[in-house]
């Protein structure tokens, strides 16, 4: 349903971070909609559906994906699971918890390439 519905809807209003990364097994280009949250030298993904998602296992692979933000497309490396302490302390203040009762407990860290 998100990748038939959701996901060209959200592409297509603009509105939503988009992250761009390529297939592990098939080499296309994907674009995924998501909550990317800029953090110190990078962003956070809460990973709702957790870390065996397919776009979680290609960025991994990959070493790296783009981030399509505010009309602009940031380059990200290094990505890494990281837990839910490391996770909650990283995010600013002014975004909000993931609710308990989605037992959410594994996120995706990612640092800016300089450039």
């Amino acid at each position: 349903m998100n990748k038939r519905v959701f996901n060209p809807r959200a592409i297509a209003g603009g509105t939503w971070p988009v992250l761009i990364h390529v297939g592990r097994i098939s080499g296309a280009t994907y674009r995924t909609p998501l909550d990317a949250h800029p953090v110190d030298g990078g962003y956070l993904f809460v990973l709702v559906y957790g870390s065996r998602s397919d776009w979680v296992q290609n960025v991994l692979a990959a070493d790296g994906a783009w981030l399509r933000v505010d009309g602009r497309e940031i380059e990200l490396a290094t990505p890494r699971l990281i837990g839910e302490d490391e996770a909650l302390q990283a995010l600013s203040d002014e975004v909000a918890r993931p609710p308990r009762l989605l037992r959410i407990t594994e996120f995706l860290r990612m640092d800016l390439v300089a450039g």
